[in-house]
């Protein structure tokens, strides 16, 4: 009896040739914008519109339009700040380290992934900008040469290390991302019909020219690129850990900050991902590209990383009792039962208990629950920032200067900028930049696709499923 063994899922459906891939994803930026893309792109301009007033009345004011306190220095901008470097997260570790493990379903996503890593990370920096209240002063921060006197930035503080891991970070990324466009900008390029777009994407695409010895380089310094960014992505946030760990503050003076604050931004990041990547699906029409195998292989990862920062707030816990030290242990109990309660159960909620559904391979490959799961944990990745900040400084060693803190509209709506911000830059990629990564997608086509691809292009759909090529694969 012939038995033959079992292949895997195809992450390709739809029987796309060659020809397909290149039409279907090069049609998105070749076309007019649809009549959705127009409506959302308004209303993240609006949303933009509203933040940078508030941006600016921010600026103009000074922080004291906040709703900081003696107590509570940190609290909404601190808690942004970090929420939106997690975020930032998961486009690099799609990109780089699932290339150097070969992971073929990361094709079709890491485009998205790594341009949505590059406007996280500028919504992250703005709050820096903002928290300065004196933003034209913002190279102070920078290790110029000693050209202001006595003035030069404190090394020892993990806030410059800040500066220098999400520089390096950024810069990494970006290129990164761009140097994956490339091939893709080519193609664009030859296949532009009016003057202007050929000579812009002629201009972006380098000279490419798809011999051999350019697709060697390419691949040579695609993984170089991974090798330099897999080390930035656990590196980043350890550094932003830094800023809470190396404090004597109860609730931040501890060294389980790094691995959980990593796993976390992980988790926040995918979840983002998985919401972008499942509107886009939709909106543009990929759901042969995008399908149900990157989905469930993507929700693995939130489980995952969702089920250590579990145990991590469990270890916390256990930890401030194991120390002995009363401060540490009121530090967390006021974080369960004290005045935010709401909040320490709302991050438990949507970061521990919600990811668990992902268990039922049902719930797993569902888009709608996908997409809704995804937005509580990101909900939930607030809530857990908020909490960490805000709990640990509005009770300190004094009960004198205890305060609670409350946001202003002005807190709220220089969040609402960076959401408008990063909306309408993400919009603006993926009207004029190929949201998928064609050249990946095509490198794995063969091996992933649910049916041969034919090299002859212009054979129709029929003529394809009678094709010998194509029976001899099916039986």
């Amino acid at each position: 009896m012939h038995v033959t063994s079992p292949v895997r899922t195809p992450l390709v459906t739809g029987g796309k040739t060659y020809a397909d891939v290149t039409e279907d994803i090069c049609k998105q930026v070749e076309g007019k914008p649809t009549k959705e893309w127009k409506v959302a792109f308004v209303i993240s301009l609006a949303v933009l519109a509203y933040g940078t007033v508030c941006l600016f009345w921010t600026w103009w004011e000074g922080l004291g339009v906040w709703g900081l306190n003696k107590t509570v220095g940190w609290a909404w901008d601190i808690t942004n700040f970090v929420w939106w470097v997690g975020i930032g997260h998961a486009g690099t570790l799609i990109s780089a380290i699932l290339l150097l493990f070969r992971q073929k379903w990361r094709t079709s996503i890491n485009r998205a992934a790594e341009a949505m890593t590059i406007f996280a990370v500028l919504c992250a920096a703005s709050f820096i900008l903002m928290h300065m209240g004196r933003p034209w002063l913002a190279y102070w921060a920078l290790p110029l040469p000693n050209t202001f006197g006595s003035l030069w930035v404190n090394f020892n503080s993990p806030l410059v290390w800040d500066v220098f891991a999400i520089s390096t970070y950024f810069s990494v990324s970006c290129l990164f991302w761009y140097v994956g466009l490339v091939p893709d900008l080519a193609t664009i390029r030859d296949r532009a019909q009016n003057k202007v777009s050929k000579y812009i994407y002629g201009v972006l695409s380098l000279g490419w020219n798809g011999s051999a010895r350019t697709w060697s380089r390419y691949e040579y310094i695609s993984l170089i690129l991974a090798g330099l960014s897999t080390p930035l992505v656990l590196s980043v946030h350890t550094i932003v850990s830094m800023d809470f760990a190396t404090s004597v503050i109860p609730g931040w003076h501890t060294t389980i900050f790094p691995p959980y604050f990593v796993a976390g931004a992980i988790f926040s990041g995918f979840a983002m991902v998985q919401n972008l990547m499942l509107v886009t699906r939709v909106v543009y029409k990929l759901e042969d590209y995008i399908t149900f195998e990157h989905i469930e292989s993507m929700n693995k990862i939130i489980t995952l990383t969702g089920s250590i920062v579990g145990v991590a707030y469990l270890t916390e816990f256990f930890i401030a009792w194991y120390s002995g030290v009363e401060y540490e242990s009121y530090a967390f109990y006021n974080r369960m039962a004290g005045p935010y309660w709401w909040a320490y159960w709302a991050m438990m909620t949507c970061n521990v208990i919600s990811p668990q559904l992902f268990w039922s391979r049902k719930i797993r490959r569902s888009v709608k629950w996908t997409f809704f799961i995804s937005v509580i944990v990101n909900i939930g990745m607030w809530f857990e920032r908020f909490v960490i900040i805000v709990t640990s400084l509005h009770r300190d060693y004094i009960p004198s200067s205890w305060a609670m803190f409350s946001p202003t509209m002005f807190d709220i709506g220089d969040y609402i900028f960076s959401f408008g911000f990063f909306f309408t830059c993400f919009f603006l990629f993926s009207k004029y930049l190929p949201v998928i990564n064609m050249a990946e997608v095509k490198g794995v086509i063969k091996s992933t696709s649910e049916k041969l691809p034919l090299k002859v292009s212009g054979v129709s759909k029929a003529e394809r499923l009678a094709s010998p090529a194509y029976k001899k694969d099916a039986e």
